[in-house]
């Protein structure tokens, strides 16, 4: 008779914390991250248990030393390289931008857009122009396929990755993120 007590009472706290810890919201530890510039505006969220929610599409992800693997309901994958620095991060999101006009350059020389008017212009000597509001110098690491801007205003050198292909030029750029609720 002891035992079959102790079974019961056994099976009730076990069912007492179960409901304890689906109501008060336990669970998978989760880490949300926003824009620097909008600290209140969620950009994505990484659960422990792999779900990741990135501009409120809803995911699973693996993450490594260099990129965050976000896969979607249907297997698609984006991969989206980071760089943490202490409790901030660096989250470098893809855009894509056509060459404007014939390209019979090599490389990222000439000027690039977006459907959405976004611009890019590299000149051959060296100097770049972003939106037609910032100016100054780049360099090119073929190697590592990545882009170093530095600013003609007092604005830190941005790296941007990136890949070419013929009129089409994608480039991984860096955002500074903020760590929400801390």
């Amino acid at each position: 008779m002891i035992t079959y007590k102790k079974a019961l009472v056994t099976a009730a706290l076990s069912l007492a914390l179960v409901a304890m810890t689906t109501i008060t919201g336990c669970g998978a530890a989760t880490e949300k991250w926003a824009y620097s510039h909008e600290p209140d505006k969620e950009v994505i969220a990484l659960s422990d248990d792999g779900k990741a929610e990135y501009k409120g599409e809803k995911y699973t992800y693996t993450k490594d030393d260099n990129f965050i693997s976000l896969k979607d309901r249907s297997g698609d994958e984006e991969k989206l390289r980071y760089v943490m620095n202490g409790d901030q991060m660096t989250l470098y999101e893809k855009s894509t931008y056509y060459f404007d006009g014939e390209k019979d350059t090599e490389g990222i020389v000439g000027d690039w857009k977006q459907d959405n008017g976004w611009s890019y212009e590299f000149t051959g000597d060296g100097k770049f122009s972003e939106e037609n509001i910032f100016f100054g110098r780049y360099t090119v690491d073929e190697e590592n396929n990545c882009i170093r801007l530095m600013y003609d205003d007092p604005i830190e050198d941005a790296y941007l990755y990136y890949s070419l292909d013929g009129d089409r030029l994608t480039i991984d750029y860096p955002w500074p993120m903020v760590k929400m609720g801390s």
